[in-house]
């Protein structure tokens, strides 16, 4: 369990809070993992337009996550390490409280997408679990004690409109996305009273490198204009990441970039059926020239 050591914790009450007070990030800490490109480096970026003291660009790819820095300034530090493991993640909080004072905002942004259903392996549906789960569940474990002594902090996790809805063709995308909803959920409930106040980013389809840093080589998915969610248009980053700011300003729970996401979130809790049969429609739309992606796992005739 992270605690907040005598000597931090002495800071932090000295520290101004935020509480009660418009979410503004001038001379605020940020951190933000998979700030190496798309939605985490917009937001990487912004945060320092916005004036923020310091923002820890966090990313598996440290290259990029240096490029990132470097290209921001002095106000920036990259860090390499994987969302996955917990230690690196408890160490992260650490260093920067120690290096920057503490942390106002924890940005969990880190995840990938594959293809896949009920015949994709453990490995490759655990792996995802801890990316797009596990990894909001570290953050906030780490870092949520030092914000509550410091009166408030902001978590903004990343998830999907797949959370809210669901990811034709890609199952552990479509299950680990809506546990990321359901963690945001759970923590803004219990740790409101703190001065703990969360978004959910969900959008659809952003033009970033989330296919290119697929594990898999997933065929006619090639860019974001490709892909299942597209459907409602390609946002770009750096408009998503303003979409951000402006949702914790409001300390807006989500923040949906494609508007009709809620209309589709409204009828799905509505009418569930009639939901689940308009999917069916267009998932045949979607692969009317080939196999359903339920049909990998079917026996041969």
């Amino acid at each position: 369990m992270h605690t907040v050591a005598p000597a931090l914790a002495r800071s932090l009450r000295a520290h101004p809070i935020w509480h009660g007070e418009l979410m503004e990030l001038n001379n605020r800490v940020v951190v933000v993992t998979g700030g190496g490109s798309g939605i985490g480096e917009a937001i990487a970026r912004a945060a320092h337009d916005e004036g923020a003291r310091h923002i820890m660009v966090v990313d598996l790819d440290a290259g990029e996550a240096q490029r990132v820095a470097d290209s921001i300034g002095d106000t920036a530090t990259a860090v390499g390490l994987d969302v996955r493991d917990e230690d690196a993640i408890i160490a992260l909080v650490e260093g920067t409280e120690d290096a920057h004072g503490p942390i106002d905002v924890f940005v969990s942004n880190a995840g990938y997408v594959t293809v896949g259903g009920l015949e994709d392996s453990n490995e490759a549906i655990q792996n995802m679990w801890e990316v797009h789960c596990m990894a909001h569940i570290y953050a906030a474990r780490a870092v949520v004690p030092s914000m509550i002594a410091n009166g408030g902090g902001y978590l903004l996790n990343t998830a999907s409109a797949a959370g809210l809805l669901t990811q034709i063709g890609s199952m552990a995308y479509s299950v680990t996305k809506a546990a990321a909803v359901s963690l945001g959920e759970w923590l803004a409930i219990s740790h409101h009273h703190q001065g703990i106040r969360v978004s959910v980013l969900c959008p659809q389809a952003v033009r970033t490198n989330i296919v290119k840093n697929s594990p898999q080589n997933i065929d006619g998915m090639d860019d974001a204009d490709s892909g299942v969610a597209s459907g409602d248009g390609v946002l770009e980053a750096d408009d998503v990441a303003q979409l951000c700011l402006e949702a914790m300003r409001d300390e807006r729970f989500l923040v949906l970039p494609h508007p009709d996401v809620a209309t589709y979130a409204e009828r799905k809790g509505t009418d569930r059926d009639r939901w689940l049969a308009g999917m069916r429609r267009f998932q045949g739309a979607l692969h009317a020239d080939g196999p359903l992606p339920g049909d990998v796992i079917a026996p041969s005739l």
